[in-house]
């Protein structure tokens, strides 16, 4: 609870919170996206490997180094949610929001009564197997982040009904699946994708709603933190290593 509660009252002052995209594996991956400084790191089960064998893990591993877990589902549905939840992940990401509707079950699915109509099970690690109290555990869990993602025209044409749901913390925008369907894959920095995320932005804004991205370049990441996103996921870990890499070497060979 301490690390939603720290990533929450940041937000709430009007701090940026960053992060990977995170595909590997490996524990202690996790582990060291915190030592670094991170506020958060993306389990990504859309795009990514990981099954929920490795996901209780990788959560695991964020929690020793100090680090949100969010993990950002295969899909919308109720089991896909709610495990990533039950094993005690921060939050919960869900791509493909495309009308008020799905925002409202994304949140039924991640919440307990009243707030939604979560299935109940009190023997999960996110419970620590039972040892906390029922009723403190619901309650506890109810503070997980809930956040979508709009990434496409139907969810554009639609923002303002999903903007007006209650009960989700951030509205991310996803550039490239936007990018495909504004009929310029890829070219998430062309005028018209970077007409539309300001757009979505500014709006999100007058709505009270926290906004976030994904950037994969310095120059995107500093664009939007200007622009008024919070929430900032920056790269991914392979994409990380691979540009270390490609670094470590350019500079040993320049030697």
């Amino acid at each position: 609870m301490m690390i939603i509660n720290n990533f929450k009252q940041k937000l709430s002052n009007s701090g940026v919170v960053y992060g990977p995209f995170m595909k590997s594996l490996d524990a202690s991956f996790m582990e060291i996206t915190g030592y670094a400084g991170f506020d958060f790191a993306i389990l990504d089960m859309e795009h990514g490997p990981a099954g929920f064998a490795e996901l209780q893990n990788l959560i695991r591993g964020a929690a020793l180094g100090g680090l949100a877990s969010i993990v950002r589902a295969s899909d919308s549905s109720e089991i896909a949610i709610s495990k990533a939840l039950d094993l005690g992940a921060s939050g919960i990401q869900v791509p493909h929001i495309t009308s008020a509707k799905d925002a409202q079950a994304v949140i039924r699915a991640a919440k307990f009564h009243p707030a939604g109509a979560r299935g109940m099970c009190h023997f999960v690690r996110a419970a620590k197997y039972s040892s906390i109290p029922r009723n403190e555990y619901y309650a506890q869990a109810n503070e997980a982040l809930v956040i979508l993602q709009v990434e496409g025209k139907k969810g554009i044409e639609a923002l303002d009904e999903i903007l007006g749901v209650t009960g989700f913390d951030i509205l991310f925008i996803g550039p490239y699946d936007l990018s495909q369907s504004l009929g310029i894959p890829g070219e998430v920095a062309h005028p018209k994708v970077v007409d539309a995320i300001t757009d979505i932005t500014v709006r999100a804004r007058k709505a009270g709603v926290v906004t976030g991205i994904f950037a994969d370049t310095f120059e995107a990441a500093k664009r939007w933190k200007n622009a008024g996103i919070q929430y900032i996921s920056y790269s991914t870990d392979v994409g990380i290593y691979t540009e270390a890499c490609k670094n470590i070497l350019k500079n040993i060979k320049n030697e």
